[in-house]
């Protein structure tokens, strides 16, 4: 028998495959997530929800739960696996129900006409699975008429059930495979708001909220052909909203403690991964890049998508560092909405969450689409929700303390945030070319004025646990990008120069003008003794070299030392 949670012939990763049945015939590694089905069971409820950041296992999930529930499924699919081993709960369920089974993360687009024709797509497909039902001796003439205006297809392929037909389509779907089978209907949504989300950002938020309503209530709220539902997605849509009346609905949240080993994978299951392939020695790397989410009481669950995706590139020698794959599956427009309205104290407070700290705020888990905006606040709570943030412990005053969970999520922050900066510095034009002037005229007053200027404007992105000639980088990283909109100025980093390499160089050619500018991390606001260390440093490392040698006829040295906000600059 296969060893539990893993294929016979375990030879790949499951790259971008969220189908349970193809992952398994394939034999490919499998993070056994079944004892959910047990955990549903005894759990039941005729509606449950859960919400979860995106790449976070909810679609493989849902694919897994329809291969155990559905009329004709492979048993052999789940040998080995968890679940195999409640035999009794195997017998009583496995196979049994018609499943219906439907993904809204496809449905976008400029416009409701477009949106609903994907609907009909989306739905008329489903409902193609069970063309027998077209010649069912147990449906009535009407029925099968009924089942054949679900799947109308015209000439050139599209599906063209009427609208008056779609709000009540699922709700029909379900009560004709019921009355075939004598069994009521399991119904699987998965990503049930990306239609919400979409339509919010094209301007048909109100069509879509009564078309979702219509059609979710039809089929999940008052059908007798109901087994039960599962519906997953990233936000808690208010009741209000889109669930208004629904009785045993069942909302399971990042902060629940039920199910909450089901989505992302545990540091265990890490582990097995990991050693199973060989790559023991990159566990600290794995959790410093990809773990630090908390789920339920605290338990410490990483990115599913980033592990794998980081294993595969592992196995076939194209990497060695970890890199960025959660950050390539959106546009992450929530962080930059958010650094780009922040006032002065939530800036403060992203400057904590940089630096590793944790800011406490109050979540409001149920919010409609258009609560995004209203206020900061209901920010807070989506980056939550949407894993941009993670929890580390809810107080008595029923406020959660956020952190960013990993490496990864500080880096989206941290690129958000410089493109912010590089927006705001380039509207006052004249501002930042008085400030880069300052630099040829060997006005030091005027450019430690203005460096402190921006300096108080921009949100900090120092990490206080590392050394100080790497909390340098983030000086280093503002003065370039200011120095960077001069035309004709020629300005490189680390670049070679003399006997080592100097942290900004910059020539005139049009003036023969040098600039070299080392900074220094004022350790204790020692910024005298700082800025003499980098003038130092520029002389015995002989940086200016590289001018004389291009012919430059004036140099200029400066030394700039930095703490917090504030700076010294000096030239010698």
């Amino acid at each position: 028998m296969a060893e539990r949670g893993i294929a016979v012939r375990k030879t790949g990763l499951p790259m971008g495959i969220e189908d349970f049945e193809e992952i398994r015939k394939e034999q490919l590694y499998y993070v056994d997530k079944t004892g959910i089905i047990k955990n549903l069971l005894e759990n039941m409820g005729k509606v449950s929800l859960f919400t979860r950041p995106r790449r976070f296992g909810k679609t493989l999930n849902m694919s897994m739960l329809k291969y155990f529930f559905e009329v004709g499924c492979d048993n052999t699919l789940f040998d080995g696996l968890e679940i195999a081993q409640e035999k009794e709960l195997c017998d009583r369920f496995m196979g049994k129900f018609p499943v219906i089974f439907i993904s809204l993360k496809g449905i976008s687009g400029s416009n409701f006409a477009t949106v609903k024709r994907k609907f009909f797509n989306i739905i008329g497909k489903e409902a193609l699975r069970f063309s027998y039902l077209m010649e069912s001796s147990r449906l009535s003439e009407i029925e099968r008429k009924q089942y054949k205006a679900l799947v109308n297809i015209d000439d050139a392929g599209v599906f063209t059930m009427e609208e008056m037909l779609l709000e009540d389509s699922l709700l029909l779907l379900s009560q004709l495979l019921h009355k075939h089978y004598s069994q009521k209907t399991i119904i699987l949504i998965d990503e049930y708001d990306v239609p919400l989300d979409k339509a919010y950002r094209s301007g048909y938020y109100d069509e879509m909220v009564e078309l979702i309503r219509g059609l979710f209530g039809q089929a999940l709220k008052t059908n007798n052909s109901l087994q039960f539902a599962v519906l997953t997605g990233c936000l808690r849509v208010s009741k209000e909203s889109i669930f208004t009346g629904f009785n045993n609905f069942n909302v399971y949240t990042v902060q629940d403690v039920r199910y909450s080993q089901y989505f992302g994978f545990t540091d265990g299951e890490v582990k097995k991964m990991l050693a199973y392939y060989g790559f023991t020695e990159q566990y600290d790397t794995v959790k410093e890049w990809y773990d630090g989410y908390r789920f339920g009481s605290g338990l410490e669950i990483y990115c599913p998508w980033d592990v794998v995706n980081y294993c595969d590139r592992l196995r076939d020698g194209s990497i060695t560092k970890p890199q960025n794959y959660w950050v390539n599956t959106s546009g992450n427009d929530i962080v930059k909405m958010f650094v780009s309205v922040a006032d002065t104290n939530t800036r403060n407070e992203i400057e904590v969450l940089i630096d590793g700290g944790g800011i406490r705020k109050e979540i409001r888990q149920e919010l409609t689409y258009r609560d995004v905006n209203s206020n900061i606040d209901n920010l807070w709570s989506i980056l939550f929700t949407t894993g941009y943030l993670t929890q580390r412990g809810v107080s008595e005053d029923d406020t959660t303390e956020l952190v960013i969970p990993n490496r990864e999520v500080r880096w989206i922050f941290v690129r958000q945030i410089r493109r912010w900066f590089e927006e705001e510095t380039g509207k006052d034009v004249q501002k930042l070319e008085r400030f880069c002037k300052a630099f040829e005229e060997n006005d030091t007053a005027a450019i430690e004025e203005g460096f402190m200027s921006y300096l108080q404007k921009t949100i900090s992105i120092r990490d206080t646990a590392v050394r100080n000639d790497r909390k340098e980088n983030f000086y280093q990283g503002i003065l370039l990008g200011l120095l960077g909109h001069m035309d004709g100025w020629i300005v490189k980093s680390n670049a070679e120069a003399g006997e080592g390499y100097s942290d900004i160089s910059v020539q005139i050619e049009s003036k023969e003008i040098g600039i070299v500018i080392e900074l220094k991390y004022a350790e204790n606001a020692r910024f005298e003794d700082s800025c003499k260390e980098a003038l130092k440093q520029i002389k015995d490392r002989n940086y200016e070299q590289v001018f004389v040698n291009d012919g430059m006829k004036t140099i200029y040295r400066y030394g700039i030392a930095c703490f917090k906000k504030r700076c010294k600059v000096v030239s010698g």
